[in-house]
């Protein structure tokens, strides 16, 4: 890790207009190199709040889906010269003030994914998570802790840290353009021999802050499933899959290599 490492904040962003600037004002921001929003063709005032706020914007043409945002995040990480990379949901549901903490286990090279977890301080039911949701993140989180041999409490937080190792190795643009890119990007992270750490994290669930409904959940859960199937297939040399094959690198065109891969 650089003597000063550039830390980078990306936020994929879907009309957050009315919890932006509240996100953006509890970012701890002396370490932080650069903020980039990313917006998936918001139908509200989010690009403009961001511009206020002096916030590096990119705007999709077309919506792109959650997936979809993430990989145009990393990709404009990577280029601006990220050592790590903090994903952050801009409708402040995560508590942005623990960004610090959550770079640390990256920072002290004992880590190169770490996740914000709801379920380690006991208290996700007090912050509003419904019970359904919770039921369902403990049961899916124990199945791939199963699956992938890990010990982790939350593997649905979308509070979330990257080194420039992992997102400069892991073939991200290969995954889903939909909300299973963050299960992806765990087991890739897991079959490519990534260090994966969690600090504590308390959400907040308020009408502005984005949550899928219960159909979209189930759906995702399903997905879930599919995404630890192939990698248990993988393992067991059934099944060979592109998005565990891969690296980056190979599936992002030379002509880009200058500006994805330098350090």
């Amino acid at each position: 890790m650089n003597s000063d490492p550039r830390i980078i904040i990306v936020l994929p962003a879907y009309n957050a207009a009315r919890t932006l600037e509240k996100t953006y004002a509890d970012i701890p921001k002396e370490k932080i190199s650069k903020i980039i929003l990313v917006d998936d063709v918001s139908q509200d005032q989010t690009v403009e709040v961001a511009r206020a706020l002096g916030l590096s914007v990119v705007i999709h043409i077309q919506n792109r889906g959650y997936g979809g945002n993430q990989k145009t995040c990393y990709l404009e990480a990577l280029k601006e010269g990220a050592d790590v990379v903090v994903m952050l949901h801009p409708d402040h549901q995560y508590d942005s003030r623990l960004v610090p903490e959550l770079v640390a286990p990256i920072l002290s090279g004992d880590a190169d994914m770490v996740m914000g977890s709801r379920i380690l301080n006991g208290r996700a039911l007090e912050g509003g998570m419904p019970l359904w949701k919770y039921a369902a993140n403990r049961v899916l989180t124990e199945a791939e802790n199963i699956v992938y041999g890990t010990k982790l409490t939350d593997c649905h937080s979308g509070f979330r840290a990257y080194s420039r190792r992992l997102l400069s190795t892991v073939p991200f643009l290969l995954n889903s353009d939909d909300f299973v890119f963050d299960s992806q990007m765990i087991a890739q992270a897991v079959y490519m021999g990534f260090t994966i750490r969690e600090i504590p994290v308390q959400a907040r669930y308020f009408p502005e802050a984005s949550s899928v409904n219960f159909r979209v959940s189930m759906v995702y859960g399903l997905k879930t499933v599919g995404v630890m199937l192939r990698l248990f297939l993988q393992r067991h040399g059934v099944l060979h899959s592109r998005m565990f094959d891969r690296r980056l690198s190979d599936v992002v065109s030379r002509h880009h290599h200058e500006s994805i891969f330098r350090q």
